[in-house]
């Protein structure tokens, strides 16, 4: 999936079109559109992301999580790889015999990923 791909899913999820999108964030015509081929400069991915509210890394492909990053303060950078390994050791989620879709999966890592900061939480103040 490119960049333009997911900027177009966000946008499609809002109802809105590419070029209502580049009218709204002062991007000149079809300027999205080159997004197909290339990768945009970084001024560029920063407005669009801020405009869905979605990490750069999300709109690059280098996670399938949306979501901003929402790392508590007091979690040490071991806490975060050990997020990911789990999160990443569940992913061909299923339920009854059927693979869950992309959207369910992530639903279920948002749920694991706030049980994981929530036992962690409670380990490091025993």
């Amino acid at each position: 999936m490119t960049v333009f791909d997911r900027v177009k899913m966000l946008a499609d999820k809002q109802k809105i079109s590419i070029v209502e999108l580049e009218e709204k964030i002062g991007f000149g015509r079809n300027s999205l559109y080159s997004w197909k081929k290339k990768v945009p400069n970084g001024e560029s991915l920063n407005k669009v992301a801020d405009y869905f509210n979605v990490s750069t890394d999300y709109l690059l492909g280098r996670t399938d999580n949306p979501a901003l990053a929402s790392v508590p303060e007091w979690a040490t950078e071991r806490d975060i790889i050990d997020l990911e390994e789990m999160l990443d050791s569940n992913v061909n989620m299923a339920y009854g015999g059927q693979t869950l879709t992309d959207e369910e999966k992530q639903r279920v890592k948002d749920v694991l990923t706030g049980i994981f900061w929530d036992k962690l939480q409670k380990e490091k103040r025993s």
